[in-house]
């Protein structure tokens, strides 16, 4: 078994959007013992108060023609603050979320108690850790059979979020894949190429023998021409000089999530990059999914970074920290603390 993973694929799809976490390292918002994260966004007052039996909210929401969201934060959280501000805080967002959803505010970290699906009393930290919760914002959307129908896993840019919420709150997930969906709106500006790099794996793929055969991390790069933040990731995170020296210590492979080209997975199953990309859930590019030869898929994140998620991700797994800590927002509250006490500020955002 895994030791960990970046979420668990619910049925029937997951959203993976921008993987953000929290971290605090500026003197303004330094972390004091017993605090995880600093700060508070306050959610739009039209979320819905609740005593958190997941299964009456889920009827409710049912009876009025609407799902349930469970919308799982955590102080500090600046890319929280994003979806806040940036997209719930834009009318016609708001509207089209109201008119298809109930939404409910849960703390991953909190001590308020929480009836889940099963009937099961818990908390609210406790629940956010059985639903795999590793990243914020988390929104989990329900059908009226209790059953996660749609996962958004961080932050999604509000022409993404509009797109999303339609899909889902128009009950679509059956009938078209997001990706088609999406690909049916007007495209995103970008370069248009794939920024393949002299020394990465190359097609057709057998990244089975390569992450036994190198003894190297293998770095699974899902992506798509037509993806401006997979020209930022390229053109700018992974062109600096600290996550040049991070990414020679891995193998690379460049999957194209259209592609056609064959591929032996790392788990030796043979199938094609389009294929592929589809069976393991990849609806967002880029996707950056890191392997060890000795514990399989370790973490996969979805979606927009910047440097430093980038950085500590490739950290994590190049230095084995996923077995002493599996809560990935632990090892990066930590990474920005003794950053922050060698002299050095975290910008979330560079």
């Amino acid at each position: 078994m895994n030791p960990v993973r970046s979420f668990t694929l619910i049925p029937v799809v997951v959203l993976v959007a921008l993987s953000a976490w929290s971290v605090a390292p500026a003197q303004e918002a330094r972390l004091e013992p017993g605090m995880v994260n600093p700060g508070w966004v306050e959610p739009p007052p039209w979320f819905h108060e609740s005593f958190l039996d997941i299964r009456e909210d889920v009827q409710e929401a049912t009876d009025a023609g609407r799902r349930l969201m469970l919308y799982f934060y955590q102080d500090g959280c600046p890319y929280c603050e994003k979806l806040v501000r940036d997209n719930f805080g834009q009318r016609d967002i708001a509207d089209l979320t109201r008119r298809h959803f109930n939404v409910i505010a849960i703390n991953m970290w909190g001590d308020r108690e929480v009836t889940d699906m099963a009937g099961h009393d818990t908390t609210e930290k406790d629940f956010a850790r059985d639903l795999n919760v590793q990243f914020t914002p988390t929104l989990l959307m329900f059908n009226e059979e209790f059953q996660v129908v749609g996962r958004i896993n961080g932050y999604f840019e509000p022409h993404r979020f509009r797109a999303a919420l339609s899909w889902i709150g128009e009950r679509r997930e059956n009938d078209i894949s997001f990706q088609a969906y999406f690909e049916q709106l007007s495209p995103e500006p970008a370069t248009g190429v794939l920024h393949a790099r002299d020394g990465w794996l190359q097609p057709p793929h057998d990244l089975a023998s390569a992450l036994r055969e190198d003894g190297r991390p293998l770095l699974v790069l899902f992506e798509q021409a037509q993806c401006s933040a997979c020209d930022e990731l390229h053109l700018d995170i992974l062109a600096r000089p600290d996550s040049e020296a991070l990414l020679a210590r891995f193998q690379v492979a460049q999957i194209d999530v259209a592609g056609r080209d064959r591929v032996i997975t790392p788990e030796g199953e043979q199938t094609s990059a389009a294929a592929w990309a589809r069976d393991s859930g990849v609806l967002y590019t880029p996707t950056l999914a890191f392997y060890t030869p000795e514990d399989g898929e370790v973490i996969r994140a979805e979606g927009y970074l910047r440097t430093f998620h980038v950085q500590s991700l490739m950290e994590y797994v190049l230095t084995g920290a996923y077995r002493d800590e599996p809560e990935l927002q632990r090892y990066l509250d930590r990474r920005a603390q003794s950053l922050y006490e060698q002299g050095i500020e975290v910008d979330l955002m560079d």
